[in-house]
């Protein structure tokens, strides 16, 4: 990890705040992509799969819910124990989440809420090196709770974990497919795989780009890119902070993991704990060598600063630092929230904004998969009531047919 003060780290800061431009450059590529499978249906999904997903020439696209039903039943028993008791976890944090409806009523107006859930989602579970059936847990839960009733995942190369989580999660439908290939089908439909309304869930850039492209035409969650990490300490414990940057850059080689601190004893303490936990963990190494970066700031004030302006997916601060945390997409306090405990087990999702986006939005929650519709239900004295407002405005506004509109009901009223 690389370790600067003054104007060097000040200036690197503004390097990593404007990281979300590396998108951009993935685009042309990714959209030829996008647009393939978008006129070419299955036959152009088929062809990225079996050359990038591994899916062979005689094999069918979707997962049989028998073929998940034995993944389950083949895992160890500790194992499955330990989904179920996560999922539990998350189940009731969403539940805790869940929005209400409600209704008042005032003078002749019955106004409300309602709160309906999207029609249909699409899960993306990241592949690769890795078998995140947490993603799984995170993405599918939520929607589960919030109502969702057409529930579509994607993931490349399946292990048996994720598949055995999704059959104990009962998913319906399961695609062994990924990349942008995988978010063009969910975003425009195929032959086999249904259009959905919403995409969520993290990836790779390749991904998070190819979510930016049709964010147009299909809703997405946010850019859930490559992992980051921010912890700001003066006084913690120096194996504790280690130990949570070595986990996050130990996701993607392309993973960005900050520590942030005004006592040069302490960053040179942590330096030496990552080092010594990252050897042997080839990611973990690859990438606190290219984007690991300990920060010594001049002053609290800054080294707050410096990470609301990183706004980083993952934030770790003490208690007394907390109320100062503005741009995170989940805030970790304390010596003992490991960073690790909200990628599995705590509850709160592990789906986050990346690329800065945790300047303007928190996590994957609940409220990603329900729509919050409003609810008007006007008496005709209550419309009479307010008649006079709205007929000043609309002829206001020069619009004769909205002030027509309410003339004549009043009229009859």
């Amino acid at each position: 990890m690389r370790m600067v003060a003054g104007r060097e780290a000040s200036a690197l800061v503004e390097r990593i705040a404007g990281r979300g431009a590396q998108f951009a450059t993935l685009e042309p590529r990714l959209r030829r992509i996008v647009n393939d499978v978008r006129r070419g249906g299955d036959r152009a999904l088929r062809r990225y799969a079996e050359k990038w997903d591994g899916v062979s020439e005689d094999q069918g696209l979707e997962v049989s819910r028998e073929e998940m039903s034995a993944a389950w039943k083949g895992l160890a028993a500790p194992l499955r124990a330990a989904l179920k008791e996560a999922a539990r976890n998350i189940r009731q944090f969403c539940l805790w989440q869940r929005p209400q409806g409600w209704k008042r009523s005032c003078k002749g107006m019955s106004l409300g809420q309602a709160i309906l859930p999207l029609e249909s989602v699409g899960c993306y579970v990241p592949g690769g090196r890795y078998p995140l059936m947490s993603t799984l847990l995170m993405t599918i839960i939520p929607a589960q709770v919030a109502g969702v009733e057409n529930i579509r995942v994607v993931s490349p190369r399946p292990s048996p974990e994720v598949l055995g989580a999704a059959a104990m999660l009962e998913v319906a439908e399961f695609y062994c497919v990924g990349g942008a290939q995988a978010i063009a089908a969910l975003a425009y439909g195929t032959e086999s795989i249904g259009r959905v309304d919403k995409i969520v869930g993290p990836g790779n850039a390749y991904v998070t780009a190819a979510k930016k492209i049709v964010s147009f035409d299909c809703a997405i969650d946010f850019l859930a890119g490559p992992t980051e990490a921010v912890i700001v300490s003066d006084s913690g414990t120096p194996e504790f902070i280690a130990a949570d940057i070595v986990a996050q850059a130990e996701h993607d080689a392309e993973a960005l993991a900050v520590f942030i601190t005004t006592s040069p004893e302490l960053a040179r303490a942590v330096c030496r704990c990552a080092g010594r936990f990252a050897e042997g963990n080839g990611t973990a190494e690859e990438s606190l060598r290219k984007s690991g970066a300990i920060l010594i700031a001049g002053s609290r004030e800054q080294a707050l600063e410096w990470a609301n302006r990183i706004a980083p997916e993952h934030i770790t601060v003490a208690p007394e630092d907390l109320p100062f945390i503005r741009n995170a997409g989940s805030i970790f306090v304390g010596d003992y929230s490991a960073q690790a405990a909200g990628d599995y087990a705590s509850g709160p999702n592990h789906v986050l904004p990346t690329a800065g986006q945790a300047r303007f939005r928190g996590g994957l929650s609940v409220l990603d998969f329900v729509k919050v519709v409003t609810v008007q239900n006007l008496s005709a004295p209550g419309l009479k009531r307010i008649a006079p407002v709205i007929q000043r405005l609309a002829a206001a506004e020069g619009l004769q047919g909205h002030e027509n509109s309410i003339r004549v009901r009043c009229g009859n009223a």
